[in-house]
């Protein structure tokens, strides 16, 4: 810390009691001033030398036959005056961070300039600052924080502007010209202790970072740390990652954890004011230099403390920007009343709205400029695409756990992205799952709507041996899972077949006599289940599939329940004509996948297949 002393003489100011101070000299007193609460007996010769003001008030006192004047709004109060006091019988002063400002402003208050004597307080007061205060980093921000109690005396006298400056210019220097080891907030790291060891710094201290400077300026007050970062921003030398970098590190320094902490009354109104500035703070980069994660917790803490409807519109416009980067947790924010559900549906469903326009415009633009695409940018596109598509699946996971979630909600959800976005369908048949356990009320018509979401045929091995045996799907859907299992496993096998008599041949038209197959049969089975009539008691009973322990002698597997396996058998038979030869152990012995939950079993799809076959 800079410091610098002021006269030569030894302290002769004595205290007598809290609240008296009195010059110790053979020479009586003739003046008394009063600062607050504390008189100062002194000398009106001393004084009237370097003091315009004092000369003024002495002259008046006087002719009032009075000996002491009052100065009840002293910015300082007794301890500024005190400072200038000393300087008038030149006594020993020591200015720094602290008490600078202070001393300056009380100088100004009581003229002390060079009109009166030279080298007068103020010009001594400014060359110090200028020369050692607003050179320092540390003394900067400790000046800019003593000068905010001192309004409007500092910002007057441009103190606080000053400083404000003199941070910002600071924290664009280049961090390989930092000579410091460590900053004002940080502790002693092991870096200081090899210094105070006289060991290499060169070798052993690592360099700076770019965000040497976030953790410093958080002591500030939302005002003055406004007024700082809006002076760093506007210098344009400021990378926006370490702006948001900087705005994250002072959101977590003040922002209360505890929701209660947050709304109370005694901080309510802080805190709405803080997440307001922040938010207008953030960098003009649609939302790049901020983490997605880091938005939607000031999304949160804008709704719990009812910030200003801009607010939340600018961060619900950057969060939509950089959607695939948030996380399950980042879209779990509390409905407010008079929602019923238990997290906002409707706020989710408005950021995933946003961010497919968005998405949508520019797939259009690549496509006009298809020429100047680039193939990286592309790449990344999908990839972000598919995040959402699987953020999306994992919501309707989280949310189908409410009872108060409405069928249309869940719908519209798992509708708001495009088909290519989910390439499989077991993080959808999870949630659909879920959603017809909690809602055990629904209708026929209600589960057909909720089970049309998914195509059975884009489930996984595992996926497909969960549904087939799953007594919450309807029947339909059921013995879809169980026909497709059987259509893709027979059209794998004729593959393999092919592959051993014509390698290259089968490598080039397996998936097209797959699909070929596929086709016939899904005509085959569409027209035989529109004959299918059953009652819903019989319905209940279909579903439910036996659980059986004997095992196959020919595929290791348990067999299908009885009542599945006859109405899969009869749909197969009569599906032979238009799909081709099959062999009896296809149609006549094919078994059930086992029992599982969606992700804890360990078979692969390959498995199940030649599980489930032979060939001969």
């Amino acid at each position: 810390m800079k410091f610098m002393k002021l006269g030569s003489k030894p302290d002769s100011l004595q205290s007598d009691g809290k609240f008296v101070r009195y010059i110790s000299s053979e020479l009586a007193t003739d003046i008394i001033i009063t600062v607050g609460e504390v008189k100062f007996d002194l000398h009106k010769f001393p004084l009237l030398l370097k003091s315009n003001r004092l000369q003024k008030l002495v002259s008046k006192a006087n002719e009032d036959n009075s000996d002491e004047i009052y100065l009840d709004d002293f910015p300082g109060g007794p301890k500024a005056f005190e400072i200038c006091a000393k300087f008038c019988y030149g006594m020993t002063v020591t200015l720094n961070a602290y008490n600078v400002v202070a001393a300056r402003c009380a100088s100004e208050y009581l003229e002390m300039t060079e009109d009166v004597d030279r080298g007068n307080l103020i010009f001594k007061i400014d060359v110090f600052l200028t020369s050692s205060i607003f050179r320092s980093w540390k003394d900067s921000i400790i000046v800019l924080q003593t000068a905010k109690s001192l309004l409007p005396w500092s910002e007057d006298l441009k103190i606080i502007g000053r400083c404000i400056d003199s941070i910002a210019s600071k924290t664009s220097v280049d961090p390989m010209n930092i000579t410091w080891s460590y900053t004002y907030n940080r502790k002693l790291t092991q870096a200081d202790k090899i210094a105070e060891d006289k060991i290499s710094l060169k070798e052993k201290i690592e360099p700076v970072p770019k965000d040497w400077w976030v953790e410093d300026i958080c002591e500030l007050d939302i005002d003055l740390y406004k007024r700082v970062m809006i002076t760093v921003k506007s210098k344009g030398r400021m990378d926006s990652v370490v702006i948001g970098e900087a705005l994250k590190t002072y959101a977590v320094r003040w922002l209360p954890d505890s929701v209660d902490a947050l709304v109370s009354d005694a901080h309510a109104r802080r805190n709405k004011s803080l997440v307001e500035t922040i938010v207008c703070l953030l960098p003009c980069d649609n939302g790049v230099g901020c983490s997605c994660s880091f938005l939607m917790k000031l999304l949160k803490v804008a709704i719990l403390v009812e910030a200003d409807e801009s607010s939340r519109e600018e961060l619900i416009k950057s969060i939509s920007l950089k959607l695939y980067e948030a996380s399950v947790k980042d879209l779990l924010i509390p409905a407010r009343s008079p929602q019923v559900t238990i997290y906002d549906i409707d706020l989710v469903q408005d950021l995933l709205n946003r961010y497919m326009t968005n998405e949508k415009k520019i797939r259009d633009m690549d496509v006009v400029d298809k020429k100047d695409k680039v193939f990286g940018e592309s790449i990344l596109g999908n990839r972000a695409i598919l995040n959402v598509g699987k953020l999306v699946d994992s919501y309707l996971g989280e949310i189908a756990h409410d009872s108060n979630l409405s069928l249309s909600s869940f719908v519209d959800l798992s509708q708001s992205i495009p088909e290519f976005a989910r390439p499989n369908h077991d993080g959808l048949y999870r949630a659909i799952n879920i959603y017809l356990k909690e809602h055990p009320s629904l209708t026929k018509s209600e589960k057909k709507n909720v089970c049309g979401l998914m195509d059975v045929k884009k489930l996984t091995a595992d996926a497909s041996a969960h549904a087939a045996q799953n007594e919450h799907l309807p029947l339909r859907v059921v013995v879809q899972v169980l026909y497709f299992e059987q259509v893709s496993a027979a059209a794998s096998n004729r593959a393999f077949a092919n592959s051993l008599r014509d390698p290259p041949r089968a490598l080039i038209n397996g998936d097209d006599e797959c699909e070929r197959s596929l086709g016939k049969s899904c005509h085959s089975l569409n027209g035989q289940m529109s004959h299918l009539k059953i009652k819903d008691d019989e319905f209940r009973r279909s579903v439910k599939l036996n659980k059986k322990s004997s095992k196959n002698s020919r595929s290791g597997v348990q067999l299908l329940p009885s009542r599945s396996r006859r109405i899969f058998d009869k749909l197969w038979n009569v599906g032979k004509g238009q799909g081709g030869n099959r062999s009896p152990e296809t149609s006549g012995s094919s078994n059930s996948p086992t029992s599982v939950v969606a992700g804890d079993t360990k078979s692969s799809g390959s498995s199940l297949r030649h599980r489930r076959y032979s060939i001969s």
